[in-house]
């Protein structure tokens, strides 16, 4: 994915010639992850968690090598079938979200989360060493530098297809017998009959739609700033190893962290990790936006990845929190369908915003994307409802 957000913008201007369009990569990955998330979802309620994992792999392998070849072809409906075919896959992988709170009591749901995200951090290592050999060896050879890189990816996709068939068993199973993994625990009884999933009823319960709404901000603000981020960088003169360098520090603060921030998630609750996270990611844009040194729009390209990580992994937990094992699928890509809503949205905003009037109105953009759920908790706090909100999310 950080191929995706580095250089897709890149990619697109190379072959389009437009900064209008710069923002389309990380929107198609949006609208893909809007797509795919709910029926992937309901197929892992039905079947499982793995088969909709291994699904989605499969697809984010073909994809990558679609995304390679749109530059030696230098077709860009190549690069847009691509995108959509890798986003649908990546995204149908996140179900390994859900399996993750399957397999945990909600006491430790969040670290575990943290647990998982922390698996990407190998690719903060593997990744620049990657861009860094593709530009040494398309030198050599006359390819393009942007398009080696994608066709690496399937070696890392198949490793990880086979470790996930050592899974067993299936984490859905875990998760509807978790006293048998974890002596003493006590199940919630349910004695009301089994009501079907409604979307319309999940967003009508506070506390999870202020979950929903703060993974959206994060989400959205991320989104223009991965794409400010390498234009930015590009316009001041850095290479392309630079900017993979620079999403490196990203990608770390989006997952180096993501245990401690389970861990306290689980300990002092939900919202206490979920809204701070929003204001350090508008922090993060700030920077980004509105200085133009390397190590400041590194900085801040960091903390909207750290302010990501707490939003989404206190929200993923607290939203897995309301929903039996049965559901969790369907809410959690619920949730991602939303966060897919939302960077398809920015991604419509933000190339003709940089087009007409330069990066720093994207910045402002994001800022303003980050606002709502801030907005909301303060309004349910003067309402006299905050702390029956704090109090949901903190028995959860």
């Amino acid at each position: 994915m950080q191929f995706t957000y580095g250089f897709g913008p890149l990619m697109v201007i190379a072959l389009t010639g437009s900064a209008a369009l710069a923002g389309l990569a990380v929107g198609l990955i949006g609208l893909s992850r809007f797509f795919v998330s709910y029926p992937v979802g309901k197929i892992t309620d039905s079947y499982g968690r793995k088969p909709g994992i291994i699904f989605g792999l499969v697809l984010a392998l073909v994809g990558a090598i679609i995304i390679g070849m749109s530059l030696p072809f230098h077709s860009f409906a190549v690069l847009v079938v691509g995108l959509l075919v890798f986003g649908m896959g990546m995204n149908a992988a996140q179900q390994l979200r859900v399996a993750a709170t399957d397999m945990f009591p909600p006491h430790h749901r969040a670290q575990a989360l943290g647990y998982v995200a922390m698996g990407s951090l190998v690719g903060l290592f593997i990744s620049p060493l990657v861009v860094n050999g593709a530009e040494v060896f398309a030198r050599y050879t006359g390819q393009d530098a942007m398009a080696l890189p994608w066709f690496i990816l399937p070696v890392l996709i198949i490793g990880g297809m086979i470790m996930i068939t050592f899974v067993h068993p299936d984490p859905k199973e875990i998760g509807m017998n978790l006293d048998r993994y974890y002596p003493g625990y006590l199940p919630e009884v349910r004695t009301a009959a089994k009501v079907d999933f409604k979307v319309g009823a999940m967003l009508r319960n506070r506390p999870v739609c202020l979950a929903l709404v703060a993974n959206c901000a994060g989400q959205g603000n991320m989104s223009i700033v991965m794409v400010l981020t390498s234009l930015v960088l590009s316009h001041h003169g850095h290479s392309i190893g630079v900017i993979a360098i620079s999403h490196m520090f990203h990608s770390a603060g989006m997952f180096a962290f993501t245990i401690p921030l389970g861990r306290l998630s689980d300990r002092i609750g939900r919202s206490w990790v979920m809204y701070p996270g929003v204001v350090t990611a508008l922090v993060g844009a700030s920077l980004v936006s509105f200085t133009g040194e390397l190590w400041s729009v590194t900085l801040g390209t960091f903390l909207v990845g750290l302010g990501w990580a707490a939003s989404n992994v206190a929200a993923t937990a607290a939203i897995a929190d309301h929903f039996p094992t049965e559901e969790r699928g369907r809410a959690l890509g619920v949730n991602d369908s939303f966060a897919g809503g939302i960077s398809v949205a920015m991604a419509l905003v933000t190339g003709p915003v940089i087009q007409w009037w330069g990066l720093p109105a994207a910045g402002v953009v994001a800022i303003l994307v980050a606002l709502p759920p801030l907005l909301m908790v303060i309004g349910f706090r003067l309402r006299g409802g905050g702390s029956r909100v704090a109090t949901q999310n903190r028995a959860a």
